[in-house]
């Protein structure tokens, strides 16, 4: 009879068993969409932030240039274009974040380096495990029982 029981209960234990491990796999691949979508999420509020970044310094170069054409007719004076030479270059670079391949060639970049130079991007002493991580709540809860003693 005990036999029996034994046998029907730990049935029942390896069958909740399997239950939790499929329950964690969903729940991990939840959570990996999820994060998927908010990244996702960032990085078209990035894109959005630089095309309207884009406007405003288009806006600036396209007045202030107009003015300074402008200023240098009636002046007979061409040195007051020479500032906006090196602004074309930020107007340059901001409408190839905002429009061009920028992104694509910062992503293939970082593709790169993960593949031929991982060491650059491995976080100061490692990835954290549990274990480190149970230790210094451990140290942090030892630390504030002493405090309190004193």
């Amino acid at each position: 009879m005990g036999n029996i029981m034994g046998k029907a209960m730990e049935e029942n234990f390896n069958k909740h068993k399997k239950f939790m491990i499929e329950m964690q796999g969903v729940q991990l691949e939840r959570q990996i969409h999820m994060q998927d979508q908010m990244r996702r999420r960032m990085q078209a509020m990035e894109l959005a932030r630089a095309r309207e970044m884009f406007y405003w310094w288009a806006t600036f170069y396209v007045v202030g240039f107009v003015g300074a054409v402008a200023a240098a007719r009636r002046t007979k004076n061409r040195t007051a274009l020479f500032p906006f030479f090196p602004l074309a270059f930020i107007v340059g670079y901001q409408a190839d974040l905002a429009y061009g391949t920028k992104l694509t060639r910062i992503r293939a970049e970082a593709e790169s380096i993960l593949q031929s130079e991982p060491e650059l991007v491995e976080p100061p002493s490692g990835v954290p495990t549990a274990s480190l991580i149970d230790a210094a709540r451990q140290k942090i809860k030892d630390e504030k029982r002493v405090r309190s003693r004193s």
